[in-house]
Parts: C-alpha cells; sequence; structure tokens
C-alpha cells in the first residue's frame, strides 16, 4: 500500500527528513533546560548534541548524531560519566555505527500547520490543558495506557513550564487520555514535538487520541510553532498520525550499552 512517505519526492523527504531530526534533537535539548535545576544539562561535542534530564533512566539522556565521523566516544562518555546518568545515542538511520548495541529504529514524522487534517468529533469528550494540580491524573493516566510506574519527576515539569502543554481527555466528565507536545525554538526553527499520547485500553478505537493530537497541535500552531513533528510507536499509531495529516521521513538508530 502506497503511503505518504512513499509520494514525497526524493530531495522533498531529505529536506524534511533533516529538519525533523534536527527538532527532534532541538526537543530534547528543550527537555534538558526543563530541568536544569535538578540536573539537567545540553551540550554540544564535535558530530553530537548532548543532552541529560538529570534522571538516572537511558531513555531520558542522549546524544544525537549528526556526524558519526567526527564523534569522539571517549569525550561523550566523559561528558555523561560527569553527569552520573545511563545514556544512549541517536544516528540517523542507516549510518555507520560501529559502537554499542543497536536497541531499535526510531520512526519520525513530520507535519506543517496547513496539512492538519481535521477530526470527527468524539462524542462525550473533552480536551483540557493539564494544570499543576493534574499530576496525579496525568500520572495515572500514563500508567494506564503505558503500563509500569510513571516518573513524578519526569512528568512533572510538564505541567509546570510554559514551554510544554499537557492534555488531559475526559469522557463524559471521567479522565480517559493524557498527552503533551514541546515547544522548541532551536535549530529547526519554531517547532511543536508531539508525544506521550496514551489512551485509557477501554477507551481505545474511539478517537481520543487523534482528538487530543488535534488539539495540541492547534494549540502549538496558534502559539507560533511553524511545524510539527513525533516519533509513532507501532504501525496503528503512524496510521493515526497518517490521517491527520503526518508525512513520514526517514528517522533514527537508537544504540545503547556504549559506557
Amino acid at each position: 500500500m502506497e503511503t505518504a512517505h512513499d509520494r514525497t519526492a526524493p530531495a522533498d523527504r531529505a529536506a524534511l527528513t533533516a529538519r525533523a531530526r534536527t527538532a527532534h534533537a532541538d526537543a530534547w535539548a528543550q527537555q534538558a533546560e526543563l530541568r536544569r535545576h535538578a540536573g539537567g544539562a545540553a551540550a554540544d561535542l564535535p558530530g553530537i548534541r548532548l543532552m541529560t534530564s538529570g534522571l538516572d533512566h537511558p531513555q531520558w539522556n542522549h546524544g544525537d548524531v549528526t556526524d558519526p565521523a567526527l564523534v569522539d566516544l571517549d569525550r561523550v562518555r566523559a561528558w555523561f560519566a560527569g553527569h552520573g546518568v545511563r545514556w544512549g545515542v541517536r544516528v540517523p538511520a542507516g549510518a555507520p555505527w560501529p559502537h554499542g548495541r543497536r536497541l531499535f529504529g526510531l520512526r519520525l514524522m513530520t507535519l506543517d500547520p496547513a496539512a492538519l487534517r481535521a477530526v470527527p468529533p468524539v462524542a462525550g469528550l473533552r480536551v483540557r490543558a493539564a494544570a499543576g494540580d493534574d499530576l496525579a491524573t496525568v500520572l495515572d493516566l500514563d500508567a494506564a495506557a503505558f503500563g509500569g510506574l510513571p516518573s513524578p519527576a519526569w512528568l512533572r515539569p510538564h505541567l509546570e513550564s510554559a514551554a510544554v502543554t499537557t492534555a488531559v481527555a475526559e469522557l463524559d466528565g471521567v479522565p480517559v487520555g493524557t498527552a503533551y507536545v514541546v515547544r522548541s525554538d532551536g535549530r529547526a526553527g519554531p517547532a511543536a514535538y508531539l508525544a506521550g499520547v496514551g489512551v485509557r485500553p477501554e477507551a481505545r478505537g474511539r478517537g481520543v487520541a487523534a482528538a487530543m493530537s488535534s488539539w495540541l497541535l492547534r494549540d502549538a500552531f496558534a502559539r507560533g510553532s511553524r511545524f510539527a513533528h513525533l516519533h509513532p510507536d507501532d504501525d496503528r499509531a503512524a496510521r493515526v498520525y497518517t490521517r491527520l495529516g503526518f508525512t513520514e521521513v526517514d528517522g533514527l538508530d537508537v544504540y545503547v550499552d556504549l559506557g
């Protein structure tokens, strides 16, 4: 089956890919800035952009490789060791990278404001911005949607920062979903990173994820973001975002065990 990825001209896809990868690194640098008071930090080294959230979990501490040939891995190791966190790197998909262990491929999608498509209304659904006193609700929704125990230290800054909007979706007054957008204005320009889109199992298949995503994207574009980007977890999620108007571009390879 033909996809939006297939229909994009190679030169256009290369430009969209470069923009999405750069914006992805910008968004994670913003995540580091949100947590500067708790050890968050970012740095540029030759061929790689580094960030740490200050939280010792590899999924929240990254190096974004821009030129594998320039990376001095010993300097990267020393930087993360100085922050006392576990970490991984993201490398342009297919680029040579002989270090560590490839964990998985990270798909990327991008959207311009004019391409955003309307979604059908969902009966009884209300989407609103979460406030600081919604932390317990957001944690509960995150746990129900993704399993495991969510980290208050990861999610609380999203509710406290002007750079992040977190959504809570309610069906007939009952919270059933959450998602967030991180707004960055770095090397890729003003951009919106859509992430953390989760819906309780009993409320799935009713358009809640698409409605939350659309609400957050319209808000981000109204605040000045010039495009949006995200990484779909699987084909089902990618289909949802394709219906919203997103185009898939070339992604990233995630490597761990580099210490």
